[in-house]
């Protein structure tokens, strides 16, 4: 037998703009500053190449953003600071940037919102130097906040169904008030961008098992863009795959009908091991490469990011590529079970909120988070169903 979560969850934690923690207003100061270092470390050119691409981007603000400063590297900031999980606000530190990435599936005819088929937040934490990548699973079975055009509660669905009746703003007030963490900006690309995009950075060398080579081989076959069934001819190990291979990569769930084992666990498995090689590969090149690569993947990216907030960004890119890169995923082991909706959908069912909520917070802000997960978890977050 399963639990969901009822609907009255997410009014547990506010997803106003009053509620959230917000950092300092970008000022000039730091905005000339930084065009500055930019002009030095890069030169005009590159500089000029920047501000073509940052013009090119897709701005799309949403409802309720907060205004935050992504120079966040400021030590100006409290190296001392207590969020307690029980407050009843979205836990923000004015140290971490969280942008909710989508990887979302080319749209049908008619359809306002593509299917998001990936859902990856970045926390940029500066207080702990590291890049965190937390992955949500696309059947999680969640509440859905708000109403549909015609007053009728969205109610309780799978996680990546909010992207598809309201966007990136409704998957991110999803992710709010079920889990209690700010989302400060998002950022879209879809599939044939992300293949683009892999092709730029001149393909990516990732290591692959025989299995997943195999299933690449079989896809690019099937789906008519290798003209072979064996187009990778590699041994397992360290393979270089372009844009079109990558994709496959991580679209991988297995096919059980075709004889290939994995799951959607697995998916999201190799979506975050894909990204932490682009940040490898990533760590050698310098600023002024970096601008020339942000002019050209620029324009295929959606984003609520700012003009000023992308130029601070990117000035310290280099930085953010030491950091460590860490992962997480919800659910995580232990926390969940597979269930059935009513018309037959499998989904994923998170059993003990309490810990989940609390080991997702405790990844993301670590020894910044005071106090238990909250005592009536038990009793508000979970009933039964069938």
């Amino acid at each position: 037998m399963s639990k969901q979560r009822p609907s009255q969850r997410h009014s547990i934690y506010s997803s106003s703009g009053a509620t959230a923690k917000k950092m300092h207003v970008f000022g000039w100061k730091n905005f000339l500053a930084v065009l500055l270092c930019l002009v030095l470390c890069a030169g005009g050119g590159a500089l000029l190449i920047f501000y073509n691409t940052v013009n090119a981007v897709n701005y799309q603000a949403i409802d309720d953003q907060t205004d935050k400063d992504v120079s966040s590297s400021s030590s100006s900031f409290s190296s001392d600071l207590e969020m307690d999980i029980n407050s009843g606000e979205l836990l923000n530190d004015p140290m971490i940037l969280n942008v909710m990435l989508f990887g979302e599936d080319n749209r049908e005819t008619g359809e306002e919102h593509g299917r998001s088929d990936t859902m990856i937040m970045l926390s940029i934490d500066n207080r702990h130097k590291k890049l965190k990548l937390t992955s949500f699973m696309r059947d999680l079975y969640v509440t859905i906040p708000g109403t549909d055009a015609y007053g009728n509660p969205y109610g309780q669905n799978k996680i990546n169904a909010a992207y598809t009746y309201g966007g990136p703003q409704l998957a991110i007030k999803t992710v709010e008030s079920n889990f209690g963490i700010n989302i400060d900006r998002y950022a879209v690309v879809d599939f044939s961008s992300f293949e683009s995009i892999i092709d730029i950075l001149g393909g990516i060398d990732i290591e692959l098992t025989a299995e997943e080579i195999d299933y690449i081989n079989w896809q690019t076959y099937k789906n008519g863009q290798a003209d072979t069934r064996y187009e990778i001819q590699a041994e397992p190990g360290v393979v270089h795959l372009n844009g079109r291979q990558a994709l496959w990569y991580a679209r991988n769930r297995g096919d059980a009908d075709a004889g290939f084992s994995g799951d959607d666990f697995d998916r999201t498995s190799r979506q975050r091991n894909l990204l932490k090689t682009m940040v490898g590969d990533l760590k050698e090149a310098s600023l002024t490469q970096i601008i020339s690569i942000m002019g050209e993947i620029g324009p295929m990216i959606t984003t609520n990011l700012k003009k000023d907030e992308i130029t601070m960004l990117v000035a310290n890119s280099l930085t953010y590529l030491q950091y460590d890169v860490e992962e997480y995923r919800v659910p995580e082991d232990g926390v969940w079970e597979y269930g059935w909706t009513d018309d037959g959908q499998s989904i994923v069912v998170i059993t003990d909120w309490e810990k989940q909520i609390y080991d997702l917070a405790y990844f993301v802000f670590e020894d910044s988070l005071v106090g238990a997960a909250p005592e009536s978890a038990s009793s508000i977050l979970q009933e039964e169903y069938y």
